[in-house]
């Protein structure tokens, strides 16, 4: 049999970008009060900070820092630097500084994207991190002192080329990789490819549109405003999906319950996702006599309490919740209601609106004893869960001890 010549489609994330700007080239994705543009303004900035970064010896394989709050930047960065090959790392900076130190210098980071809140954090350490050749600094208005660079984002982008040819290469390829919270020693480095990306996001557009719930979203109505970190596993993924859907996004900057109301009030927010301690928050923030509608939030991290779940639709806020890990990247279930539920009572969706849910597509869970038998499905039998889906990292970054422990007794062979 000869050799084929068909092309070979890699599921790489610059189809996700290119798919949305095709679709929605005029949509809107709007930073704070201080900046909108559309889709299409976007793309031809990805394509400058592609430029740019490549003038500054960014390659395949080249590992670039970026430590910033939600932002415009950092969804540019979420494509421009994956795209090229090289490896977007996310930098969590609600560690410690040595914490955050630490995972720059295992994650041997070359190139370092830094917002101005984080300038003196980064000078403190810059000494340290002997394998960055480079610093950028984004703002929003004025470029602050230091002895970091003079190379300021905007300025960097509007000397730029605006046509960068993204190249095809092995999906299979590392793009992102964020370090765990180190709760259970040093923080870990979590990675995830191109194929684990597209395919993550593919199953969440068809999970949240296409099958019914209570937070199901419609493709030409929602307006996306992330409210977890977009440090943490890509905020969810879903800026990913939101891009691929077309949504009108917006990004909120350092989370802040007056400017969140605002931005949800003004701009026509329909859908985001954040942890129990953030919803508590805008509840509590929330002026007298104001009432949001019918605002759909996503809640993950930890167990929603009902009676917060409560409060939070006295308000005008719908809530479901998903379950997922870091190593998961991270969507694995979500609160589905089956055809048969469809029906059921306000009060009864509530409770199933604070239960982890059912699979995402192509995501299989189980509970298991040590021997890996199932558990009984009585609500008292306890054990570990177990899952298998297409987007799971497949080890810790230079660590073959914990990623043994990750894949411990699995039997891949079987179901």
């Amino acid at each position: 049999m000869s050799e084929s010549v068909a092309y070979n489609y890699q599921l790489l994330i610059k189809h996700i970008l290119e798919t949305g700007v095709n679709y929605a080239p005029k949509q809107e994705i709007v930073y704070r009060d201080v900046f909108r543009y559309t889709y299409r303004d976007m793309y031809e900035r990805v394509h400058r900070l592609a430029n740019a970064l490549a003038s500054l010896g960014v390659k395949k394989g080249t590992r670039v820092a970026v430590l910033d709050w939600d932002s415009h930047r950092y969804l540019e960065c979420y494509f421009a630097i994956p795209m090229m090959g090289a490896v977007l790392h996310t930098v969590n900076v609600r560690l410690s500084p040595d914490y955050i130190l630490y995972t720059m210098n295992h994650a041997e980071d070359e190139v370092v994207l830094v917002y101005k809140d984080f300038v003196p954090l980064v000078e403190k350490i810059a000494d340290k991190l002997p394998t960055v050749k480079k610093y950028i600094v984004m703002t929003d208005d004025t470029m602050p002192e230091t002895k970091l660079t003079d190379i300021e984002y905007e300025e960097m982008l509007k000397k730029a080329d605006k046509s960068y040819d993204f190249p095809d290469f092995d999906e299979n390829t590392m793009a992102t990789l964020f370090y765990t919270s180190g709760t259970t020693g040093r923080p870990k480095g979590v990675w995830f490819t191109h194929r684990h990306i597209f395919l993550h996001t593919l199953s969440g557009c068809i999970g949240w549109c296409g099958f019914r719930q209570i937070l199901r979203l419609t493709k030409d109505k929602e307006v996306y405003m992330p409210l977890t970190p977009m440090f943490h596993v890509h905020a969810w993924g879903i800026p990913y999906m939101s891009t691929l859907l077309g949504f009108k996004q917006v990004y909120p900057g350092r989370y802040d319950p007056k400017m969140i109301i605002k931005l949800v009030l003004t701009e026509g927010v329909t859908y985001s996702h954040c942890v129990s301690t953030i919803l508590q928050m805008i509840v509590e923030n929330l002026p007298e006599g104001v009432k949001f509608n019918n605002w759909k939030v996503l809640i993950g991290g930890s167990k929603l309490p009902k009676g917060l779940a409560i409060r939070a639709r006295e308000k005008g806020i719908l809530t479901g919740t998903a379950y997922g890990m870091s190593e998961t990247c991270p969507a694995l279930t979500a609160g589905y209601l089956k055809p048969h539920l469809l029906d059921i009572s306000e009060e009864e969706k509530i409770e199933y609106s604070i239960k982890a849910g059912i699979p995402f597509p192509l995501v299989y869970t189980r509970v298991v004893h040590e021997d890996f038998t199932d558990v009984k499905r009585d609500g008292k039998d306890m054990g570990e869960i177990v899952v298998r889906a297409p987007w799971l990292t497949q080890g810790y970054l230079k660590d073959e001890e914990k990623t043994k422990e990750l894949w411990a007794d699995t039997p891949r062979s079987k179901h």
